[in-house]
């Protein structure tokens, strides 16, 4: 992959779409991730405004040193990035005490997607506080794969800089642009359960398998296809993306007759 290429492009291509839409730059969720750790490059890389925004909600350690290195990383180079925190541990607590609480996956889940709706409330925020554009972190895999994202949380946002763009070609491109190594050498999580779970023992399969199965998808292939393992993850992938196309098709609209 012609790393230089394609960062100049999603460069180019967010400076072009903030002229056009008349907007003040960028606010960008930092997780300690690679995906919110490229995007907030290639947003700083467009010498415009970008705001990255720590959002800890019972947070391991690991996660919130991780995100704060590459923000410090990223305000030493580029003059026109700034941070933010907003420690919601306590409005999310606050928020559960006015609601149902029960025990199990389901509720495990359901809290796990309010944590991340939360945040986005929080990303839009800062950004009308600034006129600002809030830059979805979201991978090709997870976006427009298996779903892999919450409805209206992570998946709120005004643009998708990275979103044509694999698990492992986000990595290729983190190197490339400099990201640390603390956050390229971390297991992908999304953060969301307060443990240590990986993307990997949610889903069942790593990144570099799904991207496998996208692209036998892509090409038309169906589980019988394939044996062992490969048809194992074949039908995770094509399992989880009929479960989630709610999340990457536009809202149903009851077209009546007048």
């Amino acid at each position: 992959m012609n790393c230089e290429k394609i960062a100049t492009q999603i460069v180019d291509w967010l400076k072009a779409y903030v002229a056009k839409c008349g907007s003040k730059g960028f606010v960008v969720g930092i997780s300690g991730g690679v995906d919110s750790a490229v995007v907030s490059a290639l947003c700083a890389r467009t010498g415009l405004p970008t705001l990255c925004v720590e959002l800890p909600i019972h947070q391991a350690a690991a996660q919130v040193s991780r995100a704060a290195e590459h923000i410090d990383n990223l305000m030493t180079v580029h003059p026109n990035v700034e941070r933010a925190t907003a420690e919601l541990t306590a409005p999310y607590e606050s928020l559960l005490t006015v609601l149902p609480k029960e025990e199990g996956p389901i509720y495990d889940l359901t809290t796990a997607n309010t944590r991340a709706r939360l945040r986005m409330t929080t990303l839009y925020y800062f950004a009308g506080l600034r006129g600002a554009l809030v830059a979805g972190t979201g991978n090709k895999i997870e976006d427009f794969g298996i779903g892999f994202y919450t409805k209206w949380g992570d998946g709120g946002v005004d643009i998708s800089p990275i979103g044509d763009l694999t698990k492992s070609e986000v990595f290729e491109l983190g190197a490339y642009l400099g990201v640390c190594e603390s956050i390229l050498k971390a297991k992908p999580t999304d953060g969301l359960f307060g443990d240590d779970r990986s993307d990997e023992d949610q889903i069942g399969a790593t990144y570099p398998e799904l991207e496998w199965a996208m692209a036998e998808s892509e090409k038309g292939a169906k589980a019988e296809d394939f044996e062992g393992r490969q048809r194992e993850v074949f039908e995770i992938y094509t399992r989880r993306n009929r479960a989630n196309r709610h999340k990457m098709e536009p809202i149903p609209v009851c077209v009546v007759e007048k």
